[in-house]
């Protein structure tokens, strides 16, 4: 009998009390989030609250096993919640933003570590927890950012692009970090360089030997095989690349090899997974395929926002659209959230001693990230001479120069014509503003690839970049939790709910709730301003972007 039970999983149908604990928590869920998300932009903090509430920590409502079995299966989501975010890279974008964006995720990187060091005197915290802790808090939410941005209209502008890399970058980082805290808890408490540096240096190399792949081995083989399909076809090969499951099964099979790669080299498989969409981004956007023009080819992150207005059908975003989204918005990423639910011990976190510690180190945690928004400060009379000399292109024709110089009076108070849609004719290209003429012409769309910003003429741009950064999120609350569970927040009780992972944990949870609450603020102060500039003349349209942004709210 014994043999038999072993050879194969007898099947039982289950209760109706299994069925309506586990239909409960599906839709409660999805209800919650669509609930909170469109008041807060933070839907994943009720998802984490439903795991509170279903899981361990709440009415224990779900078995043990089966809320392992949750944990597992929320990891699969947040594998293909990165992915996605590599997928949604625009490289031309980045480059052109990449100074000020790589300025604003370093703040955001260094400010909350440094500050998380006053645990020691808050909780007594050992330097290894004061930075288990800071590297928790140095993440930014990448669900509450594009949330945001969507909801607000500003994702196309050079403001949403700055915030997106920015914030992609922190979460890259801090993708990292999860590793290196989980190789710290790992080897005890004894802290060795290797045990540092391992992750960080497989990471460069993993990122370094992927730029070189899609350098000289991907271009010259996807050219290569354009030709090829060209001359043959009516082959084989030829009509099965056309398929549309196709790049499905290589998307698939590259994510897979990076993820398995990167796990057994020692560094994050989430750092894996992103590097995996970024380069089908890459592949998407910068080469030619059969039977496009390069021009043709839209920039990943527009046609993602676009909905289905895509040239191909072969895209990552598409493929991802129609093949992944469905199962990870509905079911994976929900699991996820919940998952992280289950490791926060409610019924120990209301403590008064911990919660005024929780309260003073959450406002350091904002602090830190509103520091971010310095970077688009720019005060009239002054200059940074580091962000001009990194931005700066090509040598320029006088005129184009002159045209950038009339850009930055403009945004301190001058008098620069602008466009019928309220753009400042001094930002425009230099074929754009020769003549009055052409100046007096509306246009559609300005390119926010424009290397060098002018100066803003108010704190908005700033203050959004900061608010945005201060919500943590997934990856937060996946380093705290790491950090738990490696015992590093470990009170040398073994009780598990040490005061520094309560404190860590309330930090999170406060400023995922209170940064959107102050971004939706901003944004409904934009909108104001927005309806107030249009008034009922096309003249105003668009004129609170120049008013209030300045070029950080050119599209």
């Amino acid at each position: 009998m014994s043999d038999e039970a072993e050879a194969a999983l007898p099947y039982h149908e289950p209760s109706i009390t299994t069925i309506l604990i586990y239909t409960s928590f599906l839709l409660v869920l999805n209800v919650i989030d669509w609930a909170i998300d469109g008041v807060l932009h933070c839907g994943l903090v009720g998802q984490i609250l439903v795991g509170v509430a279903w899981g361990t920590p709440g009415g224990k409502l779900l078995p043990r096993a089966a809320e392992e079995t949750i944990v597992q299966l929320g990891y699969l989501g947040l594998i293909l919640i990165v992915y996605e975010g590599g997928l949604l890279t625009s490289f031309k974008s980045l480059k052109a933003n990449a100074t000020i964006s790589l300025g604003v995720a370093l703040t955001g990187v260094v400010a909350p570590i440094a500050l998380s060091f006053v645990l020691g005197s808050l909780t007594n915290a050992s330097t290894l927890q004061c930075f288990a802790a800071g590297a928790a808090l140095c993440s930014t939410s990448l669900g509450t950012t594009f949330t945001v941005l969507r909801s607000s209209k500003l994702t196309a502008t050079r403001l949403g692009v700055v915030l997106t890399s920015a914030a992609m970058l922190d979460d890259v980082l801090g993708l990292v970090m999860v590793q290196v805290v989980s190789n710290l808890g790992s080897s005890g408490v004894s802290v060795s360089a290797v045990t540092v540096l391992r992750p960080i240096l497989v990471s460069i190399v993993l990122a370094a030997t992927a730029v070189l792949a899609c350098r000289f081995i991907v271009s010259p083989a996807t050219i290569a095989l354009n030709n090829w399909r060209t001359a043959h076809p009516d082959q084989k090969l030829a009509c099965i690349l056309q398929h549309r499951r196709t790049p499905l099964l290589l998307h698939t099979a590259l994510l897979l090899a990076l993820v398995a790669g990167a796990s057994y080299a020692g560094t994050s498989n989430l750092f894996a997974a992103y590097i995996a969409g970024a380069v089908i981004s890459w592949w998407d956007s910068e080469l030619t395929h059969l039977g496009e023009s390069r021009e043709e080819q839209p920039d990943n992150q527009e046609g993602r926002s676009s909905g289905s207005q895509h040239i191909s059908p072969h895209l990552g975003c598409d493929i991802f659209n129609q093949f992944y989204s469905p199962p990870l918005r509905w079911i994976l990423q929900p699991l996820f959230f919940a998952s992280i639910g289950f490791s926060i011990p409610v019924a120990r976190m209301f403590s008064g001693m911990t919660l005024w510690k929780a309260v003073v180190y959450a406002i350091l945690m904002a602090i830190g990230k509103i520091l971010c928004g310095a970077w688009l400060i720019r005060f009239p009379g002054t200059s940074f001479s580091f962000i001009k000399r990194a931005s700066r292109t090509k040598s320029k024709p006088k005129t184009t120069q002159n045209s950038s110089k009339r850009a930055e009076e403009s945004a301190l108070g001058g008098q620069e014509p602008v466009l019928q849609d309220g753009t400042a004719a001094a930002t425009l290209p230099e074929d754009t503003v020769t003549s009055k003429s052409k100046r007096e012409q509306p246009i559609e769309s300005i390119s926010n690839t424009k290397p060098r910003p002018a100066k803003p003429i108010s704190l908005y741009p700033a203050l959004i970049i900061g608010c945005a950064m201060v919500a943590r999120g997934e990856i937060g609350f996946l380093i705290s939790a790491v950090a738990q569970g490696a015992g590093i927040f470990d009170d040398g009780k073994r009780t598990g709910n040490s005061e520094v992972f309560l404190v860590t944990t309330w930090a999170i949870v406060l400023c995922t709730i209170l940064g959107p609450l102050c971004l939706g603020f901003l944004v409904r102060r934009l909108r104001k301003l927005e309806h107030e500039a249009m008034g009922s003349t096309d003249q105003g349209r668009g004129a609170w972007r120049d008013a209030v942004l300045g070029v950080w709210g050119v599209r």
